[in-house]
């Protein structure tokens, strides 16, 4: 707590602190970038070393002086929507939204004029199924490491995810409150999250870690896994309400189940279906009485079908479908957030010959999911899935860019853009972020990059984002420049 709240906490006339205040927060950008332009940063840089070895540091922001608008200029603009190009038109930022498209060379005189050299805007990038604090440490790190040394790991890959163009993460398991309000008061850079919390699983299904000496539990008892967040076991309609709840009360946008095999877990079938459908329905009816939606692992046939008759909206990976329930994914308004597992020096790693099998039977499936989903017209969203897999979180732009094996470039940038803010929208007001996301358009949150690449031609630029993002914004604050 600064010196000014500690004192009015003395004099008892502060109920709460308000150094983490949007508005304080942007305050306090404000005054550091009007620093940094009086080059009065020599001082403090032996400061921000400290911090910034383990990748902790606060953003290196840009942010709108004392409210001053930015005018992007001399540019190209994939809207995330519309699969072509758009010229003619200048960008308008201010409030940390997309104010205005204005014709170019007609912006206001008082804007700070970024000139972009031609280059490619396109919308923040958004991936749809990733796990903040699951991606920076290995399966025995995660299961078994201080809680404290998972977290720290989890906003240094924060700031690389960030780094990479990511804007935003659907974060879909795992204990990423304290991240994402770290994030969202300018302590550690980072992206936007929409978290669900713990993963909740059944016993015995993909979310149960325990092992095999640690069966059975005594009512009551939690397994590591468990107390620190990653997941919550629940058997049965009543334990499934209270564990929806409890994520519910810790801030989740959606909520995420198992319903289904999975492939790193080593004792739940890939087949195996997992939660009956009254067990799903009560996490759906839950979600639902606070606006939200709940997303489902799953795999097979049998368990998206069960999932969607029980409500569930979003199903996660699906890669073994048929084409009966891809139409019934289609027909029900579904989102498919689908990942391009196709076992090659991308995929997670696997310790156990279990594991690689299912794996490889999944990677199987995946041109065909994609195929039967573009054909049915299936609601699609882009996402990742790297997880306890550190060396593999830089392959989140080149996975992003894997799509244009299955279709055109900005059809697959729409996935990730456009596509994806429609998905993320469906938390409601549980999404915590007060605007559109994934588009450029009045009234969006100003979430861009400025790209050294041709988006039209192809993505292989995603894979090389330290020299192909000229500009990173957030929010209307420039995280990186180098145009």
């Amino acid at each position: 707590m600064c010196q000014v709240c500690n004192a009015a906490l003395a004099r008892g006339t502060l109920d709460y602190c308000l150094c983490g205040a949007p508005v304080t927060q942007a305050a306090f950008a404000r005054i550091e970038a009007d620093l940094r332009r009086r080059e009065m940063l020599g001082g403090m840089a032996a400061v921000l070393g400290l911090f910034a070895g383990f990748g902790l540091a606060p953003e290196r922001a840009y942010g709108q002086g004392a409210g001053q608008p930015i005018l992007l200029t001399n540019l190209r603009y994939f809207d995330g929507t519309t699969l072509a190009m758009q010229a003619g038109q200048d960008l308008l930022i201010e409030g940390g939204r997309i104010a205005a498209l204005i014709p170019a060379g007609q912006g206001p005189e008082g804007a700070r004029r970024v000139d972009c050299g031609g280059r490619a805007v396109v919308p923040g990038l958004i991936d749809a199924h990733w796990h903040s604090t699951l991606v920076g440490v290995t399966q025995l790190q995660a299961m078994s490491a201080d809680i404290g040394f998972v977290h720290l790991m989890a906003g240094r890959q924060a700031g690389a995810t960030l780094m990479r163009g990511f804007t935003t993460v659907r974060d879909v398991g795992g204990p990423a409150f304290g991240l994402k309000l770290a994030i969202d008061r300018g302590v550690v850079a980072g992206p936007r999250i929409l978290a669900s919390g713990a993963m909740i699983s059944q016993t015995s299904g993909h979310g149960d870690f325990r092992m095999l000496n640690e069966v059975p539990r005594a009512d009551g008892d939690l397994s590591y896994s468990e107390k620190v967040g990653v997941v919550a076991i629940a058997d049965g309609r009543a334990e499934v309400l209270r564990r929806t709840r409890e994520q519910l009360m810790k801030g989740a946008s959606q909520i995420k189940i198992m319903a289904g095999g999975g492939v790193t877990s080593l004792y739940d079938p890939l087949e195996s279906l997992q939660f009956t459908e009254d067990e799903m329905r009560a996490a759906v009816e839950a979600a639902a009485d606070w606006g939200t939606y709940v997303c489902a692992h799953v795999y097979t046939p049998q368990g998206i079908q069960r999932c969607l008759r029980a409500g569930v909206r979003s199903i996660e990976h699906g890669q073994l479908a048929d084409a009966h329930t891809v139409r019934m994914m289609s027909d029900m308004g579904a989102w498919w957030s689908i990942q391009p597992f196709l076992s090659d020096e991308d995929s997670n790693p696997r310790s156990d010959p279990r594991q690689q099998a299912k794996a490889d039977e999944v990677s199987a499936g995946t041109v065909r999911a994609f195929e039967m989903g573009r054909a049915e017209g299936v609601n699609m969203a882009f996402g990742t899935d790297v997880l306890m897999n550190p060396e593999g979180a830089a392959s989140q732009g080149r996975q992003l860019a894997k799509l244009t094996r299955f279709m055109a470039p900005l059809e697959a940038l729409r996935m990730a853009t456009g596509a994806a803010g429609e998905l993320l929208a469906m938390s409601g007001a549980r999404a915590s972020y007060d605007g559109p996301l994934g588009v450029i358009a009045p009234g969006a949150l100003a979430d861009l990059l400025v790209v050294t690449g041709e988006p039209e031609a192809g993505l292989d630029w995603l894979d090389r984002p330290e020299e192909s993002l000229a500009l990173i914004m957030k929010g209307g604050t420039i995280v990186k420049e180098a145009l």
